[in-house]
């Protein structure tokens, strides 16, 4: 099988002085697991960045170091600047080919819910992960979830509904809930403005005049 490589070199600078090679171009890493004992490499960083557009996450990559037999190694984690997002360091993870692992992958929801398109729900995502076993070359990027057949607020799909790749093994409870459709929430009428106090504005009503100007005209009346 042909995977992803990368050329790596020994690095003997550490600490503040890794600034320094990361200005240069040089990206810092580790290799550690299976056994051996941690090493501190150096790679080019943008050699880095095509080997991950091309392998994804929980991909095995064959790394060459100094020209020597690839090793094959998973990339375990990748520290990022909380800035600019590049990759700041690596963790490669030496692994036996033959020999299972146990890992989280995340579901990738494929299809087309009717609840969601047409009765306007709003899709939960219940579960963002799982856990699955395979072999290194068998480890999946992420594990699909069709929800077509989500066609209303009452259904449920759960981990058993997952489509597991060939030579690929669910770990996490298969009883899981992993995604469902909420209804959208009803919109409240809006309250009726109440009626006016008293009888100002009433229609075939008038108000009293200010002053005392009606009783005035009756008295005037009166005396007339």
């Amino acid at each position: 099988m042909t995977r992803p490589k990368i050329s790596v070199r020994p690095r003997s600078v550490r600490g503040k002085e890794v600034a320094k090679l990361r200005r240069q171009g040089t990206l810092p890493g580790v290799v550690y697991g299976a056994g051996q004992e941690s090493m501190s490499i150096a790679m080019d960083a943008r050699e880095f960045e095509v080997l991950h557009r091309q392998a994804g996450r929980n991909a095995v990559v064959d790394i060459e170091l100094d020209g020597s037999k690839p090793q094959p190694v998973l990339l375990h984690v990748i520290q990022e600047h909380p800035v600019t997002r590049k990759p700041i360091h690596i963790d490669f993870l030496a692994v036996n080919m033959e020999e299972e692992r146990t890992i989280d992958v995340p579901i990738l929801i494929i299809g087309e819910s009717e609840a969601v398109e047409r009765q306007g729900g709003v899709l939960l995502h219940l579960r963002d992960m799982v856990i699955v076993r395979a072999k290194p070359d068998d480890i999946p990027s992420g594990v699909e979830l069709d929800i077509t057949s989500l066609v209303d607020f009452e259904l449920t799909l759960h981990a058993s509904d997952l489509l597991m790749p060939p030579g690929v093994t669910l770990v996490t409870d298969e009883s899981e809930a992993v995604a469902r459709v909420q209804a959208p929430r009803l919109e409240e009428a809006e309250p009726v403005a109440e009626e006016a106090e008293g009888v100002e504005g009433v229609e075939g009503v008038e108000p009293a005049a200010e002053g005392g100007e009606g009783t005035e005209a009756t008295e005037e009346q009166s005396e007339s």
